[in-house]
C-alpha cells in the first residue's frame, strides 16, 4: 500500500461488496471479469515502471465505492491504502472501462427522461431552477425491461428536456426506436407524449384520459430508474471535473443493469 496506510476495505472479503456497490458478489466477479476484457487488467497508473498498488477487483471496489458514497478523493484513498492522487487516477482509468450500457433491439419502446445533477464545475453546469449549478442528464430506458439503453451528453441545468435531448446525442443514441417521454419534450414530434387538454380549456374525451392514465404509468418506469441510479451519491453533488460526469452516469447506469438483471 502507498504510504504504508493500512488497507481497510477490499474485495477479498465479500461482506464489503454489497454495502459499497449495491452488486452480489457473484455479480461483482462478473463485472470485474468484464473489466478485465476490456483491459483493466493491462492498464498501467500512468506512471512508466509503476504498478497499481492494488490489484483489479481492488480498483473496481475503489470505483464503485467512490460513486456510492461520493466521500472525498482521500478519503476513498484512506480506506483503500493508497494516496488520494492514485484514487485519482484508478477513477480515471477504470471509470471508462465500467461505463458500457447494454444495448437492446431498435423494436422496442424507450422512455426518456432528464434529471439535474448538482455539477460544481461550472465550466459545464448552470444556474437552474432547483440547483445553484446543475447540469441536465438524459437517461433512456427500456419500457420492458426497464434497463438503461441510453445516457445522454450532460448540459447544463438552465436547459429545457427538448433541447437538451437533441444537443446530448440521446436523438442519435435512440434513432429508430419508438420513444415515449412527459410534456417536457413537446416540440419533438417523434415522442410520444400525453394528449393535451383543448385550448378551449374543455375536458379530454374518457378514451383519451385512459391512454394518459396508461401513459403515466408506463413512463413512470424512467423515474424509478433514475431513483435507483441516485442511490449512487456522486449524482446528488458531482464534485469533479464535469467532462468526466458522461462516463460516470454510464457507469453507474451500468452497475444499475447489473443489480436490475440479477
Amino acid at each position: 500500500m502507498e504510504d504504508g496506510w493500512a488497507q481497510v476495505i477490499s474485495a477479498a472479503r465479500q461482506e464489503w461488496i454489497f454495502p459499497f456497490t449495491g452488486l452480489q458478489p457473484a455479480q461483482f466477479r462478473r463485472l470485474v471479469r468484464l473489466v478485465a476484457e476490456r483491459g483493466g487488467d493491462a492498464a498501467a497508473d500512468g506512471r512508466p515502471g509503476r504498478q497499481w498498488a492494488l490489484d483489479l477487483p481492488d480498483r473496481v471496489l475503489l470505483v464503485a465505492a467512490y460513486w456510492r458514497t461520493n466521500v472525498t478523493m482521500r478519503q476513498i484513498g484512506s480506506l483503500f491504502g493508497v494516496s488520494h492522487s492514485a484514487a485519482h487516477r484508478v477513477i480515471d482509468t477504470l471509470g471508462p472501462l465500467l461505463a458500457p450500457v447494454r444495448r437492446r433491439p431498435v423494436y422496442q419502446i424507450a422512455i426518456v427522461d432528464g434529471t439535474l445533477i448538482p455539477t460544481r464545475d461550472h465550466r459545464l453546469a448552470a444556474r437552474s431552477k432547483s440547483y445553484r449549478y446543475s447540469t441536465n442528464l438524459q437517461v433512456a430506458i427500456d419500457a420492458s425491461t426497464r434497463l438503461v439503453i441510453a445516457v445522454g451528453d450532460p448540459q447544463p441545468g438552465n436547459r429545457n428536456d427538448t433541447i437538451v435531448c437533441r444537443t446530448s446525442g440521446m436523438g442519435q443514441k435512440l434513432d429508430g426506436r419508438p420513444v415515449m417521454a412527459d410534456g417536457g419534450y413537446r416540440g419533438n414530434p417523434e415522442v410520444i407524449m400525453a394528449c393535451r387538454k383543448p385550448s378551449d380549456g374543455s375536458d379530454l374525451p374518457d378514451w383519451k384520459e385512459a391512454l394518459n392514465v396508461d401513459h403515466r404509468t408506463v413512463r413512470a418506469g424512467v423515474e424509478h430508474a433514475l431513483a435507483r441510479m441516485k442511490c449512487f451519491k456522486i449524482l446528488r453533488d458531482y464534485r469533479r471535473a464535469a467532462h468526466t460526469l458522461a462516463d460516470a452516469a454510464s457507469g453507474i447506469a451500468n452497475l444499475h443493469n447489473i443489480i436490475l438483471a440479477g
